[in-house]
């Protein structure tokens, strides 16, 4: 049978003998359709290749089919920090077997986050997960207020409303890596922190100093940024200020690859004279040399959950509590 054009609702109504409101609850798929109405509807959408208008359903059933993940962060750091892919391939393998599409927003800049949340509010798509996010302005707190499923990946600072978030120990892991460099002996442990406006940033600087308290011991710390750049620099003021340093907890291993590049360079050898350990367990720990001791987080399957919890609030579930994942130390040579 010859159908000029694209085919239409109706032409498949007369073909398949049915009404168009029938065809179009099929397309949605409504469960109040009799299986053999629905088995001649999908006959004759095989046979006439109707393609359904996706914009004019969205219009109807207020979906679309997308979901965002929000990275408040320069593309640079985006692309180079191994943690953003472990998250990309949890939430996309969770999304896969699904019909959402994911679609990636990174909004580096202060001035675009009335844009992002202009975004979010327009109905372009169903839900958010807001990765790596820091503490500045109100807009956590009015993500969080959207209404719209959002989930974050870790807890918000600052905000007030309950929010679902998955996230790992962060103040654990940072203990066990400081306690591990004084159960083999070192005395003068420094840290290189991520950014304080960052709920990993501060809690794993917060573990770092329970731990030295407890040891009556004192503190070395210099601010870094979850950057490679930010994390040599950082290593320079901290080896500038404390060069007897004979340990060294670096809360991510990004940094800590920079950090170690600064020991060499210095002639301080890992881990004879300084003992590293660093935050994530990335592909990056076993491409050092030494190859790197550090915390590890599960970083897709946090991300699998993250995607999991959105599809679930998405599809009516109320959830607004965290969740919280432990890490595990992974011990290698650097310490």
């Amino acid at each position: 049978m010859d159908h000029p054009g694209s085919p239409t609702l109706e032409q498949v109504a007369a073909l398949a003998g049915v009404s168009r409101a029938t065809v179009s609850r099929v397309v949605n798929g409504s469960p109040k359709v009799l299986p053999d109405t629905v088995a001649a509807v999908e006959r004759a959408i095989g046979e006439l290749g109707y393609v359904p208008n996706r914009a004019a359903r969205a219009l109807v059933t207020r979906k679309t089919d997308s979901v965002a993940i929000v990275v408040p962060e320069p593309d640079s750091r985006v692309f180079s920090d191994p943690f953003f892919a472990g998250i990309l391939r949890g939430v996309s393998r969770t999304l896969a077997p699904t019909s959402s599409q994911l679609v990636l927003l990174i909004e580096p800049a202060e001035a675009d986050d009335q844009r992002l949340l202009r975004y979010l509010r327009g109905g372009h798509v169903d839900g958010a997960i807001i990765v790596s996010h820091h503490g500045r302005d109100n807009v956590l707190q009015e993500l969080a207020q959207l209404p719209l499923p959002i989930v974050f990946s870790a807890r918000p600072i600052g905000v007030d409303v309950p929010v679902a978030s998955v996230d790992v120990d962060n103040v654990a892991g940072a203990r066990t890596a400081v306690e591990h460099l004084l159960s083999i002996g070192r005395r003068k442990l420094g840290t290189i922190t991520g950014p304080l406006d960052m709920t990993a940033g501060l809690d794993r600087l917060t573990g770092y100093q329970d731990v030295m308290k407890e040891a009556k011991l004192p503190e070395a710390i210099a601010f870094g940024d979850f950057t490679a750049d930010g994390g040599e620099q950082a290593a320079i003021r901290l080896l500038d200020e404390h060069p007897d340093l004979d340990g060294l907890f670096v809360a991510s291993d990004l940094m800590a690859t920079a950090a170690l590049r600064v020991l060499s360079q210095r002639g301080r050898r890992v881990p004879d004279d300084v003992a590293v350990v660093g935050f994530d367990d990335s592909v990056l720990a076993t491409t050092t040399t030494p190859r790197l001791t550090t915390v590890r987080q599960p970083v897709e399957k946090l991300g699998a959950r993250l995607a999991e919890i959105l599809l679930a609030k998405i599809g009516g579930t109320k959830l607004t509590s965290p969740e919280i994942y432990d890490t595990e130390l992974i011990i290698r040579d650097s310490a």
